[in-house]
């Protein structure tokens, strides 16, 4: 059912996954082909913010900024995952793995070595900081309209 905390949660944390994903994009090697690397971001921004932050409104402030930094850790791990198993795929299509677990291996070590790429001191804030402040932002709705 849709309330004002998750249409808020989904909004923003698309946003800031739209955003972050900008701000990434610095840090990626030369040649990196994007495609819709940040529409793909913010969509799964926006999946985590409806599904997990937006449903759980209406708890205690320090509870809401717990779950502010749970939605970025998850849209995180969502993207991180995404983006290598697309990679993953893109492998095997050309005959890279010797059989199906190294391409579910790969998978993983994909996911360490992007986290690597991207984990910068600007993104890592800019992440902090929204996730706390979409909890917030996300509680205060709640408690206004819910």
């Amino acid at each position: 059912m849709p309330t004002a905390p998750k249409l808020v949660a989904a909004l923003w944390f698309a946003a800031l996954a739209w955003f972050c994903a900008g701000m990434v994009t610095r840090y990626l090697p030369e040649g990196t082909q994007l495609g819709h690397f940040a529409l793909i971001s913010a969509g799964f921004g926006g999946l985590v913010g409806w599904t997990f932050l937006g449903r759980r409104a209406g708890d205690t402030m320090r509870a809401a900024l717990g779950y502010g930094l749970t939605a970025v850790a998850l849209t995180v791990f969502y993207c991180l995952f995404y983006f290598s198993a697309e990679k993953m795929v893109q492998r095997s299509l050309n005959n890279r793995y010797d059989g199906p677990m190294d391409a579910v291996v790969s998978v993983v070590e994909l996911m360490g070595e992007y986290l690597i790429l991207v984990a910068k001191i600007d993104v890592i804030l800019v992440l902090l900081i929204g996730g706390l402040f979409g909890g917030w932002l996300v509680e205060k709705v709640g408690r206004k309209w819910s």
